[in-house]
């Protein structure tokens, strides 16, 4: 089992680049096949690639977990707040249960150094504090918290998946996308800064009892890819081009001008003719003209210019409403994303 912990340990580093490139490379075509314009509802993709999303990162952070294996908590039985009487009957129970004398399984001694190995470090309160803040790779190494060192660890992290960050959402369809990377990204490091440096584990007792602190910040690495890679996916299919907008409201205003122009002049020549010939009569024999032209009345022009200014603004009220339903729906979405982030920060920390 100290093996199996070992080489979980030593994955660690690895799982966070190995599932960036996961989401990157098979997983964001998929999503951007899911989402492609015509092939569902706007709503239905949205839900499909979020269910997607969410359901592929359960699974893969499950299998993570598995393959992790129990901390020493759980193979104990027992929770991060147990006493040291708690802790030594627990073991006292596992050890009769686990000695080879009386446990057939092949695997008897390597069941019962582990249970043995989880009871010797959390007995020791030195030791127990490393495990819970840097795991059974802290064990082995004899670390323990520094501060300076914990700000340069977590500023190369940060800086580098920062990088990252801004170099996949770069280009104006991923500017919202860079906004909600950026915002988790930044919730997760007030809230790993907040997690390590705390005396004891700041999460409530009734949540994850048997979480340490360096698990939690495992958790929260494995599952910022797949966020990343949903901000990435979502934002693209939700951009709106507000510049191609506005130019298409610019140019239907300006269509708009040209038509009103155009009916007034016709107008100004239709009353500027009925001035000179008198209403169609001769002003030299008084005889009335005919013709056999369709006689162009200026309320006739006023009427079709009513007209055609009516379809005008059809289309340029059409074209505004657009423009403000889809302004106020992204913008809206990020302040209801950091209304709902603050809430949960704050009440896993106050609780």
């Amino acid at each position: 089992m100290s093996e199996q912990q070992n080489d979980a340990s030593g994955g660690d580093d690895m799982s966070g680049l190995t599932g960036f490139f996961f989401y990157m490379f098979i997983v964001h075509p998929i999503t951007a096949w899911i989402l492609r314009p015509g092939r569902f509802e706007r709503k239905k993709s949205i839900m499909y690639a979020i269910l997607f999303l969410a359901g592929l990162a359960a699974i893969k952070t499950g299998l993570e977990v598995q393959q992790r294996g129990p901390n020493y908590y759980q193979k104990l039985g027992i929770t991060r707040s147990s006493s040291p009487l708690e802790i030594k009957r627990a073991y006292k129970k596992l050890s009769l249960q686990l000695h080879p004398d009386k446990n057939p399984s092949p695997d008897a001694p390597a069941q019962f150094d582990a249970v043995k190995q989880a009871y010797d470090v959390l007995m020791d309160m030195e030791l127990r504090e490393v495990y819970n803040k840097f795991g059974h790779e802290g064990i082995q190494q004899n670390k323990r918290y520094s501060e300076t060192q914990f700000l340069m660890e977590i500023a190369v992290f940060y800086v580098s998946y920062g990088v990252m960050a801004f170099l996949l959402t770069m280009g104006k369809k991923s500017g919202e996308a860079r906004n909600w990377t950026f915002t988790g990204l930044l919730a997760m490091l007030v809230l790993e800064v907040a997690v390590m440096s705390s005396q004891g584990n700041p999460l409530p007792e009734y949540l994850f009892p048997t979480l340490t602190e360096c698990e939690i910040v495992w958790l929260l690495h494995s599952l910022f890819p797949a966020f990343m890679n949903g901000c990435r996916s979502l934002g693209a299919y939700l951009f709106v081009d507000l510049d191609a907008q506005t130019r298409q409201l610019l140019l239907a205003l300006q269509e708009q001008n040209k038509d009103i122009l155009l009916v007034l002049r016709e107008v100004q020549i239709g009353v500027q003719t009925i001035q000179t010939h008198g209403a169609g009569r001769n002003s030299t024999s008084g005889a009335v003209v005919t013709t056999d032209m369709p006689r162009a009345t200026p309320t006739g022009k006023i009427r079709e210019l009513q007209e055609r200014l009516q379809a005008s603004n059809s289309s340029v009220a059409q074209a505004v409403q657009n423009l403000k339903a889809d302004k106020g729906s992204s913008s809206n979405l990020g302040f209801y994303g950091l209304i709902l982030g603050y809430i949960v920060i704050s009440y896993v920390f106050n609780n």
